[in-house]
């Protein structure tokens, strides 16, 4: 499958989430977030900047986004205005424990940029580390475990 494919039955995936999944085309096609449903095909894990900024130990957007694409096995939306979403499986948030993030599932929206954002341009959300098929989700005790580094690193880093 081309890149363009891939991206293609990604989006065509993520759509799924709404009734009318030609409603999240349309913000896409006009460079908007499409504002998804979570909690059918994904939850996910709202992380604060500061807590994956500790564990990259960087304030460099591509160098998180390079340190994110190999400690996490799955997909990142960055909001750069504040946090970042690793998209885990379904039902991820019955069973979340971690005090320092919260996880989005069942009855949450997350705005998902276009499947081509991969770079921070704009202050608007892109795919830190990007989708490389659909239903290929973090798991959610690496995200865990990234979480517990970038706190043990701020309260390190806090003394």
């Amino acid at each position: 499958m081309s890149t363009e494919e891939v991206r293609t039955h990604v989006a065509d995936w993520l759509a799924c989430t709404l009734p009318s999944p030609e409603e999240a085309q349309s913000e896409w096609d006009t460079g908007a977030p499409a504002m998804l449903r979570v909690g059918g095909l994904f939850d996910a894990v709202c992380i604060p900047s500061d807590v994956v900024r500790a564990a990259a130990r960087s304030n460099g957007w591509a160098v998180i986004d390079g340190f994110l694409g190999e400690v996490l096995d799955g997909p990142v939306i960055h909001d750069p205005h504040r946090w970042f979403y690793a998209l885990v499986p379904p039902r991820t948030t019955e069973a979340w424990r971690s005090p320092f993030a919260r996880c989005l599932g069942g009855g949450a929206w997350l705005g998902v940029p276009r499947t081509d954002r991969t770079t921070l341009e704009t202050s608007d959300p892109y795919w830190s580390v990007p989708l490389k098929s659909a239903g290929d989700l973090c798991s959610p005790h690496a995200v865990s475990e990234l979480i517990d580094l970038g706190h043990r690193r701020l309260v390190e880093g806090a003394r």
